[in-house]
């Protein structure tokens, strides 16, 4: 399988390095699109279309394909895989029946291929990832090979979208489905951040809804952790301070803890919505915001990922949290050209809401403060 990355600024820029990377006889039939919500959506996956290239997009809070981050930009990865290895499936949550929909997506799937892996993109920020993940695990087993991330809006956290040729939503998922007999697939999900202080009690929720946490409400007892003030709707940066130095670690008795940022403040009670489920009982510890040997961490473990499982790749697609780029600013750029030099093949990645993998000796669960990278190579 061949691969060519491209990005530009406008639908006419990306209609130019379109042409371009297909001057040479390469033909892709997929496309995987990430892009700012600035852009025209509905215009690139009509190029696309006209093309004869199936599109698999989600907005994003930032965009690369290489070490070089952009914003309010598209950012493309062009695959000539076999029409015949690959199908898209794109449907709306009705009634944030999550894990519904991603039964029926599955079972479509499994009548194509027998040998089964996804790749994900999911809108609305008060999607709860684990009932999606869940719908997947009923239908096709707890080994499920799946990977993905929840669209952002440039943080803006108010609407996010996912599309697919002729189809987008701002409350639904689009995934591509591999038969894993033709294109290997390969990921690993990373996040390095530091626990402080004691375990905590999750006192009430439901599904991803925290309401409190040793029997305070949620906002609350994680604000006056993370030592912050002006505790309001008013104060629109709150959010994402949060989200990015100070989520909730949600323990596992087997592998690292799952990061469970607050995405969508209910204010009448002080509760807060995560990307995944936080079970009632369940323990948790808050965060120290990270250290730079975080990026270390995500680098060596896509080292070890070649190392063990993928020695060769035709590309590769990276979900990373919008929180890291917050943390670290422009020293991001350090662990994107880490992941980029493991395979040195094209490469394509957004800043995202939520992120979907396994962990090193860990289930598959929906993440955040981490970055998921996924290895493809066509047999």
């Amino acid at each position: 399988m061949k691969a060519k990355s491209i990005k530009g600024k406008t639908t006419a820029e990306i209609k130019s390095a379109l042409t371009e990377s297909m001057a040479d006889g390469f033909h892709p039939t997929l496309a995987i699109v990430f892009l700012s919500v600035s852009q025209d959506r509905k215009g690139i996956s009509q190029l696309l279309d006209e093309a004869g290239i199936a599109v698999f997009g989600s907005s994003t809070n930032g965009e690369f394909i290489d070490e070089d981050i952009e914003t309010k930009s598209v950012a493309i990865l062009l695959l000539d895989m076999k029409k015949e290895h690959f199908r898209i499936y794109a449907d709306e949550f009705k009634s944030n029946n999550y894990q519904e929909t991603a039964k029926s997506i599955t079972q479509k799937a499994k009548k194509e291929f027998e040998q089964l892996a996804f790749l994900i993109a999911t809108s609305n920020a008060a999607t709860d990832g684990e009932e999606i993940l869940l719908g997947f695990r009923k239908t096709i087993g707890e080994e499920v090979n799946a990977f993905g991330g929840a669209a952002g809006d440039d943080y803006a956290f108010e609407e996010t979208w996912v599309f697919t040729n002729e189809w987008e939503s701002n409350n639904g998922m689009v995934c591509i489905a591999l038969d894993e007999s033709k294109v290997k697939v390969s990921g690993i999900a990373t996040c390095g951040w530091k626990a402080m202080g004691t375990e905590k009690i999750v006192t009430k929720s439901e599904g991803n809804h925290v309401f409190t946490i040793d029997n305070e409400p949620a906002l609350d007892i994680t604000t006056k952790y993370g030592g912050l003030e002006n505790i309001s709707p008013d104060n629109k940066d709150l959010l994402i301070e949060i989200a990015a130095n100070f989520p909730l670690q949600l323990q596992r008795e087997n592998g690292d803890p799952v990061m469970r940022p607050p995405l969508v403040v209910d204010w009448t009670d002080r509760s807060f919505f995560t990307s995944g489920t936080v079970p009632q009982g369940s323990k948790i510890r808050f965060s120290l915001p990270p250290d730079w040997d975080v990026m270390e961490k995500v680098v060596k473990g896509v080292q070890q990922l070649k190392q063990d499982e993928m020695p060769e790749a035709d590309a590769v697609v990276v979900f990373s949290c919008a929180g890291r780029i917050l943390s670290f600013g422009p020293m991001m750029n350090a662990e994107i050209e880490g992941v980029k030099n493991v395979w040195k093949v094209p490469m394509v990645g957004m800043f995202s809401n939520a992120e979907l993998g396994r962990m090193a000796g860990g289930n598959l669960e929906m993440h955040n403060l981490t970055t998921c990278c996924i290895a493809l190579k066509e047999k």
